[in-house]
């Protein structure tokens, strides 16, 4: 026949194939379809676009040299391991998809960084953001940015953990109030809620709402009520701050519970289930932090002395 005719006795015209997906997307996707965290994906493709800037997306002409150029320039950033790190994923996942012939990274000596101690935010600081939030009135937001940022406080929890709550994920029952978290790699734990102060704030803020199930903090812009965006949060969480005159990063809420509570006395161990970390290697960073703390105070001790004998 030569052809499929429509009805006119005409050819139809051939559609144009799509446009092939950069690599870097193809990865991000399979990532999603591997149950990877939104917080993940999202800094992958931040690090992959950078990444793709300074190379380009020819896959095929991937090689060490670049990527020994690319981490050269990431020397002296605080995010370089994540960054490497997706770059060496990136490599991995094209090798397995025969996009690469060999794994540039195999050619590039690993060198594990010494961790950075948290930077948790000021008591005095912190305390600044509420009362901003609370002076802004009336605005039918203002309930829900406060119980928002107070979770992320008293639950020592991530931003994307708290946005991700569901009210099915509360245990409101009296004197034994729990909430579970959601966290990294499918992980999921129970934090107890023992502050009393918060948790009138959140019976009051679910009686006020009327929710009885779903997402616990929600966006209205996108018409369906579903959870409220990391990014979202983020944006309120500066614009109160810069309200405050603080520069406190939204991250750094849960360094402040954790110092706090090594400084009370709570054991590392307890600290660890609490805030979700894999292992106490991580969590006693925060008792570090403490020793530093207690080595300022007395650095400035010593100087109020040398001053009042001069």
């Amino acid at each position: 026949m030569g052809g499929v005719l429509n009805g006119s006795g005409h050819r139809p015209a051939t559609r144009p194939l799509p446009p092939a997906r950069p690599p870097s997307r193809r990865l991000l996707t399979d990532l999603a379809n591997a149950g990877a965290s939104t917080h993940t994906r999202r800094a992958y493709r931040g690090d992959l676009i950078t990444f793709a800037a300074h190379h380009g997306e020819e896959i095929g002409a991937l090689s060490a040299a670049p990527v020994r150029a690319f981490l050269a320039e990431l020397v002296d950033l605080t995010p370089a391991s994540r960054k490497r790190a997706a770059v060496a994923s990136f490599a991995k996942w094209a090798v397995r998809h025969d996009l690469l012939h060999a794994n540039p990274m195999d050619r590039i000596d690993t060198i594990k960084a010494p961790k950075s101690l948290p930077r948790p935010a000021a008591a005095a600081d912190v305390v600044k953001v509420p009362a901003v939030i609370c002076s802004r009135r009336p605005r039918k937001d203002l309930p829900l940015d406060r119980l928002l940022f107070e979770t992320a406080y008293v639950c020592g929890a991530r931003a994307s953990e708290v946005c991700g709550l569901y009210v099915e994920d509360l245990d409101l029952r009296m004197d034994d109030e729990h909430v579970r978290i959601h966290g990294k790699g499918g992980s999921v734990r129970t934090v107890l809620l023992d502050d009393r102060g918060y948790v009138a704030l959140l019976k009051l803020y679910l009686a006020r709402a009327d929710y009885t199930a779903g997402p616990l903090f929600r966006a209205s812009i996108n018409g369906y009520g579903g959870p409220l965006s990391y990014d979202a949060a983020h944006h309120r969480w500066q614009g109160y701050c810069t309200a405050a005159r603080v520069e406190i990063d939204i991250h750094q809420l849960r360094h402040a519970h954790a110092t706090e509570l090594i400084n009370a006395g709570v054991s590392i161990e307890a600290v660890r289930r609490r805030l979700g970390h894999a292992s106490t290697e991580t969590t006693q960073l925060y008792a570090l932090l403490d020793d530093k703390v207690a080595d300022a105070e007395i650095r400035a001790a010593r100087r109020r002395r040398d001053r009042a004998t001069r």
